[in-house]
């Protein structure tokens, strides 16, 4: 790692290409029941964690304990995302078994509403729409969506409340033309 930080790409090369593995049976051990896509999403999740911050390691410390903290933190956001994911979803089973009737079962065109939404967000004062893909689209914390905008933790939460009630009204209000 001291050599990556000092600019020797191959150094770094075989930095990743020896704790990718080692990151791999962690998670993989941690989040055993997780499917094989999962596990390898957060792998790359903690490799980009690893990437994003390397210049914050201190090269009179050890590697390991450092990396292991940026496991133990991404396993953990990745937990959370997944509790988040988890709890809005519903199981259902073939959509044209909904109904007896067929006429019933029609299927509506999500890209409208991907491209209306897409819309809607766009069409936000510049900070909500920044406050909304920060803190909902990339799922930063506070924290991390105050950094990377300048705005304080308290207007994020502010922007966000107005963003999300803008929104609402706008697409309820595109709902009921239709």
């Amino acid at each position: 790692m001291r050599a990556a930080q000092d600019g020797d790409s191959a150094a770094y090369q075989e930095l990743l290409e020896t704790v990718t593995p080692r990151v791999r049976r962690i998670v993989m051990r941690q989040r055993w029941f997780a499917g094989p896509e999962v596990v390898e999403d957060l792998v790359q999740d903690i490799l980009l964690s690893l990437h994003r911050v390397r210049a914050t390691y201190d090269s009179a410390r050890p590697f390991m304990p450092w990396l292991l903290a940026i496991v133990r933190h991404r396993v953990t956001d990745g937990a959370r995302r997944y509790a988040r994911t988890t709890a809005r979803e519903v199981a259902l089973g073939e959509p044209n078994l909904t109904f007896n009737e067929p006429a019933a079962n029609v299927v509506e065109d999500v890209s409208t509403d991907v491209e209306t939404l897409r819309w809607a967000v766009q069409s936000l004062p510049a900070r909500q729409r920044t406050a909304i893909e920060l803190l909902k689209l990339k799922e930063l914390s506070l924290k991390e969506a105050a950094a990377a905008s300048g705005m304080s933790t308290g207007a994020l939460k502010v922007a966000t409340h107005r963003a999300l009630a803008a929104l609402r009204k706008t697409l309820g209000r595109g709902r009921n033309r239709s």
